[in-house]
């Protein structure tokens, strides 16, 4: 999912009841809208009484379609046509002339309360058959004819602290899964999304052990939250967020938070602001270029359609070949720019290469970044290895610490390596990844 809510050039809606077999049927945004709106209200009703449902009926499509409400729960659509649960929608219904012009006007704004980022769950009932504690269908009406603008008839029944967000841009919006299962040693903004959203889970569900840093890498703490979190919704405790779990805990999230009640503790920018970027193209200077050229070298050194290019962490035109090389290797869009589906096959890619590596290399197999991240409490071969290095970069730099070698990130291992990152001044956090693990090949090897 964006950052921050975008207006979907689709959406796909269930015509039934959630459980209920029926079709999907996936149309665009606007389209929809219209229908619904179409279904929904009279096109006699004042102005300011349709512009004000219309918004209404925006801002709940979209906080469905944000909070994966339904896909979360194991569904393969956004939201149903059953007013029991969603809106009205009549396929292939005809649209009426002056709603179908005030949705090509307003469809790309929407409701949110203040200091929150997320669509607003603007409910509404007719107000006459049905009544409810959100907006009164019938109410806007009076409402509008005693001369209140839509704002202000929001604002009646939905507060004050509501406001507009006007002119959002529309995208096709992907699954928020990355695609991919995320387990220990595994650094990227999925991992520091659900170290989030576990936190707060934790708060409801105080057995779930807080993670103390959200980086984004998937340490031992993540992982043992993960187990907890597992143990206590009946999935199966491996400590690996595949699907199930992903969505599990994004249910469990939205729920916690009220993100689909009329009372939401809502978003704020904080708690979706990226420390990655979505994607990455020409120009681009950043640890993220860098980590991509170092697996796109190693790839590389093994594969001789892949040009070899060097670290230095700006996207050139060098980098953008090798990303087109390898797009065109492995089958993928030739964009020239490493976007997460790129992502996803060159980190799949850079495994599979590892771990099949030619006989004549292996005895220098410890050169190569073992593909998961190193931090505190992680246990294995590529940790002793780690060690290993850490000493021999010692015997040629007295200055650097030297540690046992257990084959377990303990604290001396911790001290080491951050002492390490200091040296070569980059971030001081204790976590091994690719740069650091070649700045220790090279003291080591040098």
């Amino acid at each position: 999912m964006p950052e921050t809510p975008v207006i979907p050039e689709y959406i796909t809606v269930h015509l039934g009841n959630p459980d209920q077999p029926a079709e999907n049927v996936r149309v665009p945004f606007v389209e929809y809208i219209k229908n619904v709106a179409s279904s929904e209200i009279y096109p006699t009703w004042p102005e300011n009484a349709i512009r004000a449902n219309i918004l209404a009926q925006i801002s709940f499509a979209l906080n469905r379609i944000y909070t994966e409400w339904y896909r979360s729960r194991g569904y393969d659509f956004d939201i149903t046509s059953s007013t029991a649960y969603d809106q009205k929608f009549i396929n292939n219904r005809d649209y009426f002339e002056n709603i179908s012009r005030i949705v090509d006007e307003i469809f790309n704004n929407y409701v949110v309360k203040q200091g929150s980022i997320l669509p607003y769950f603007t409910q509404y009932c007719s107000g006459t058959t049905v009544t409810c504690e959100g907006l009164s269908q019938w109410g806007t009406v009076d409402l509008a004819e005693q001369g209140l603008l839509p704002y202000q008839i929001l604002q009646y029944y939905y507060g004050d602290d509501i406001n507009i967000v006007y002119n959002a841009p529309v995208a096709e919006i992907a699954e928020s899964y990355p695609g991919t299962p995320l387990r220990l040693g595994d650094f990227r903004e999925e991992v520091r999304t659900i170290q989030r959203q576990l936190n707060r889970i934790s708060d409801d569900y105080p057995a779930i052990p807080k993670i103390p840093v959200t980086n984004g890498v998937f340490d031992v703490q993540t992982e043992d939250a993960v187990k907890k979190f597992q143990e206590i919704f009946n999935l199966t405790v491996d400590g690996i967020v595949g699907k199930a779990t992903w969505y599990k805990i994004k249910a469990i999230y939205n729920s916690v938070k009220n993100l689909s009640e009329l009372q939401s503790e809502g978003l704020t920018y904080d708690e979706v602001s990226r420390i990655f970027q979505e994607e990455l193209g020409p120009g681009d200077t950043s640890i993220q270029v860098r980590l991509i050229q170092y697996y796109l070298a190693v790839i590389g050194y093994f594969d001789d359609q892949i040009p070899f290019i060097q670290t230095t962490g700006t996207f050139d035109q060098n980098t953008q070949n090798a990303v087109l090389a390898f797009q065109r290797q492995y089958g993928l869009p030739e964009t020239g720019v490493i976007d997460q589906e790129t992502w996803n096959e060159i980190e799949r890619v850079y495994d599979n290469t590892i771990n099949s590596l030619p006989s004549e290399v292996v005895s220098a197999s410890d050169e190569i970044f073992p593909g998961r991240y190193l931090s505190y409490g992680i246990q294995g071969e590529d940790v002793r290895t780690l060690q290993q290095l850490i000493n021999t970069a010692a015997a040629k730099d007295p200055s650097i610490p030297t540690v046992g070698i257990t084959g377990t990130f303990d604290d001396a291992t911790d001290n080491a390596v951050r002492f390490l990152q200091a040296q070569r001044g980059i971030p001081v956090n204790g976590v091994v990844g690719p740069i650091l693990w070649d700045y220790i090949v090279n003291i080591a090897k040098g």
